[in-house]
């Protein structure tokens, strides 16, 4: 087994009223050494559920019906352990639970003692875990304080939580959790109590800390941005499963389904028929577009099948004036709306079916065409551009 985890047909459920609902179902991921992955769905996907399964801390009411969990304990020469097998109070799972595996969420104070100074947080584990006190003991605590970018830390080592900003309660939980030098740290929404500002720069972060201690990262997030940004493989969950998984550029530019299309970042989807389907091109016929849509490449449908062609808004061009070619890819529309972000506009564009296009253009140039509320403009895509998918 080369991979560092493994989760294999993972099924869990929880008691309810009247029976059990299933909360995770059939779910398979495997985590290379020293990767960052992630795990992106809404609340209630079962995301967080397979985080805490791997660390055998579910709700009394939650059961493991079905699969393993198997991770290669790198303490044991590789040797593999089921996770899900091991009961949750065994010798060996507090093992796993007290330094191989860690856990972090997204309240820092779910795992940080109010009562106790940032420096003796740390240092009592040091002292538990690898037998380090004193001096020795406040130049480690201070070292990952630096690592985890805590800003002056040595002015940090007295404060309380509470005295704490939310970003640096949220690297000082981190820190605690380097500190037992895990193999597998599992971050459950991490992030999701910072601003938007401070959540981008610690994203980075947290991929230059991965890269230099070498710690494999699982991230649950609900932020698809955050997904993409952290990971190098994502699952996308929905209603405990794995609906679709794979690199960030696979997940976003060539989704499954319409359920991926629409959740990882925006996109505009068309409705329609097939009406013509070659080995190298099909032709979707769509009412609501007003126009036909000519895709480069084949898929796999019975003739006249509904589809929809997922374009998203950064792939579509604008213009007040009519493009070359057609006319398939060519509609025409009046601007409804405008918001300006800066580095880019978005468009919303009313075509005469009552579609709404969503159209992202950069603002690359301050003299550039300037394009107004209600102005008739034509929108049009490369036959490479769309993905077609059929359910």
């Amino acid at each position: 087994m080369t991979d560092l985890l493994q989760v294999r047909d993972l099924h869990v459920r929880f008691a309810a009223p009247g029976g059990f609902i299933r909360a995770v179902t059939g779910v398979s991921l495997r985590v290379r050494p020293q990767s960052i992955v992630a795990l992106v769905g809404e609340s209630g996907s079962g995301k967080s559920v397979v985080s805490q399964t791997i660390l055998r801390i579910l709700p009394r009411s939650g059961v493991i019906t079905r699969g393993e969990v198997l991770f290669a304990d790198p303490r044991l020469d590789g040797q593999v352990v089921d996770i899900a097998r091991l009961p949750s109070d065994s010798a060996e799972m507090r093992a796993i639970r007290g330094g191989r595996i860690s856990i972090i969420f997204q309240e820092p104070m779910t795992s940080l003692n109010p009562l106790h100074t940032i420096e003796s947080q740390i240092g009592e584990i040091l002292q538990l875990h690898q037998g380090v006190g004193g001096q020795m003991a406040r130049s480690r605590t201070l070292e990952l304080l630096t690592q985890v970018g805590i800003p002056d830390p040595q002015t940090r080592l007295r404060s309380y939580p509470h005295q704490l900003s939310g970003g640096q309660r949220q690297r000082v939980a981190l820190a605690r959790s380097l500190v037992k030098r895990p193999k597998l740290l599992l971050l459950d929404e991490p992030l999701g109590a910072l601003d938007k500002k401070l959540r981008e720069h610690t994203q980075f972060e947290l991929i230059s800390l991965q890269d230099q201690l070498g710690v494999t990262f699982v991230v649950v997030t609900h932020d698809q941005e955050e997904a993409m940004t952290l990971a190098s493989r994502i699952g996308v969950m929905n209603h405990g499963e794995i609906v679709q998984a794979g690199t960030p550029s696979e997940i976003y530019e060539f989704p499954s389904s319409k359920f991926v299309a629409d959740f990882v970042g925006s996109v505009n989807m068309f409705e329609g028929k097939l009406i013509e389907d070659e080995p190298q091109y099909v032709r979707i016929g769509s009412p609501e577009l007003g126009a036909t849509i000519y895709v480069s490449h084949g898929i796999s449908a019975p003739p006249e099948a509904i589809v929809w062609a997922a374009v998203r808004p950064e792939k579509i061009f604008m213009s007040t004036t009519a493009p070359a070619g057609g006319p398939d890819n060519v509609v025409r529309g009046a601007v409804q709306d405008i918001a300006y972000l800066g580095d880019l506009s978005i468009y919303l564009v009313r075509l005469p079916t009552g579609k709404i296009v969503r159209v992202t253009q950069p603002n690359t140039s301050r003299h550039a065409e300037a394009i107004t509320w209600d102005q008739q403009v034509y929108l049009s895509w490369d036959a490479t551009s769309p993905v077609v998918v059929t359910r």
